[in-house]
């Protein structure tokens, strides 16, 4: 069995809905729009009572991600702080295709779409 890291340093540690929508509100405008859409549209289909646990695990790993204050690459890097973010949010989505439901999507768009449209103006 591989080691395990301590608590405070994985994923699934740091993952809750009002630290998503914390963070996505935050910093939306840097992470861009694709990785917003993609994060919602992740916590829709996590949110699913038709999702399967392991497709859950799967997604609490990639929002936590998201959300840990300590990753791969720093976030507030220009062009470059949520690529690793973005790697694992569509890794995540990649694997639970088959769970994602059109609603999910069309929800994800509604709700980055105000989210955009206030920080745009």
């Amino acid at each position: 069995m591989p080691p395990q890291l301590p608590s405070r340093y994985r994923a699934e540690h740091w993952y809750s809905a009002p630290n998503l929508w914390r963070k996505l509100s935050r910093y939306a405008l840097v992470a861009g729009r694709k990785t917003v859409v993609t994060a919602i549209t992740l916590y829709h289909c996590l949110r699913d009572s038709d999702t399967p646990a392991w497709a859950k695990g799967v997604i609490v790993g990639a929002l936590g991600y998201l959300i840990l204050p300590a990753d791969m690459v720093p976030d507030l890097i220009p062009g470059a702080g949520y690529g690793d973010d973005w790697a694992a949010l569509v890794t995540a989505l990649g694997t639970v295709a088959a769970y994602v439901k059109d609603e999910h999507k069309l929800r994800a768009s509604v709700q980055a779409e105000k989210i955009f449209g206030l920080k745009g103006h």
